[in-house]
């Protein structure tokens, strides 16, 4: 059964500012506590990782989200909120060099709202949908300046429960589902990533954020690998332990690289992006041995044998 609920649009709760430092300069910790709560001790929480809400560190340039010191989840410059800060968010955005006009884009995880402000402003004929496990996430959204509009719905649910719901009505769906430690581990299954597919159009794409050490998450490009039978690429992200995994439920793979090229072209003069860069992140990550391994393991075991993406294997 699905728990899911669209929310009405309500202004956040105001946060308590607690004393804090990040490399020795004064920075604003604000989290969703009573104004009566001990902020000194709030403080030693987040320190010693014992904290179990998401924050906000503002060091007045840029405002960060995050869930422990250890792991940034969403930035913003406050300057530019509608810029895509991390580089991982911008090689999420390639989406676009294979589906230029989404009717409808479906996001998991909403963070501080990076990609669906991009979008938001970027895309203005799309419809954005974004599930988010966290309220607490959800009632930090007045802070990254996430629009209010009706094109842009946040739904509150389990990705796991939410997906599953129905089928066929996505033209691109991002999963950028993470909790304190990772990926979030309920994905971690056959059922998740067969219910992406599914919920993809003719011609859809899903994207998928992998970060950390590649043991973290090497069975979820395997089973993303098995669901879309080995039509998955993956694209490298430069200064960072981030990898972007595209994959095609029924054409579009291999790529063509001289049309993308020519769209990339023309997409650098309709976004702000370097859309070559991009490119050739995904050149590089075609040429990565384990992921070529990965997707050319999954393609022929389904194809030799005829049978269905729901067919049972053992991951690795």
């Amino acid at each position: 059964m699905s728990h899911s609920r669209i929310l009405d649009r309500i202004s956040s709760p105001p946060l308590l500012e607690l004393p804090g430092k990040v490399s020795g300069e004064p920075v604003k910790v604000r989290v969703l506590e009573p104004a009566q709560s001990d902020p000194v001790g709030l403080y030693e929480q987040i320190l010693a990782g014992r904290y179990a809400k998401p924050f906000i560190i503002d060091d007045g340039e840029t405002r960060q989200l995050l869930f422990s010191l250890d792991f940034i989840q969403s930035a913003m410059r406050i300057d530019d909120p509608f810029a895509l800060e991390f580089a991982y968010t911008r090689k999420m955005m390639a989406f676009v060099l294979f589906v230029p006009k989404p009717r409808h884009v479906l996001m998991v995880g909403l963070g501080g709202g990076s990609l669906a402000k991009f979008c938001h402003r970027h895309l203005p004929r799309t419809r954005l949908t974004v599930v988010e496990v966290d309220p607490d996430v959800i009632a930090l959204r007045d802070e990254f300046e996430v629009p209010d509009d009706k094109r842009l719905a946040i739904i509150q649910a389990d990705a796991t429960d939410f997906l599953p719901a129905a089928e066929g009505d996505t033209d691109v769906l991002l999963l950028d589902g993470f909790d304190s430690k990772g990926i979030a581990p309920t994905f971690l299954n056959r059922g998740f990533y067969r219910a992406a597919r599914r919920r993809l159009r003719p011609g859809g794409l899903l994207v998928a954020n992998f970060a950390g050490p590649r043991k973290y998450w090497s069975r979820h490009l395997a089973l993303l690998n098995e669901a879309f039978e080995g039509r998955v690429q993956v694209g490298t992200v430069p200064g960072g332990d981030n990898h972007i995994a595209y994959a095609f439920p029924e054409t579009g793979f291999p790529l063509d690289w001289e049309l993308l090229e020519e769209r990339a072209e023309a997409l650098a003069e309709q976004f702000p992006l370097d859309f070559p860069a991009i490119l050739e992140s995904l050149r590089e990550g075609a040429e990565l041995r384990w992921a070529q391994a990965a997707s050319a393991k999954a393609m022929p075991l389904l194809e030799t044998k005829g049978s269905n993406p729901c067919r049972k294997s053992t991951p690795t």
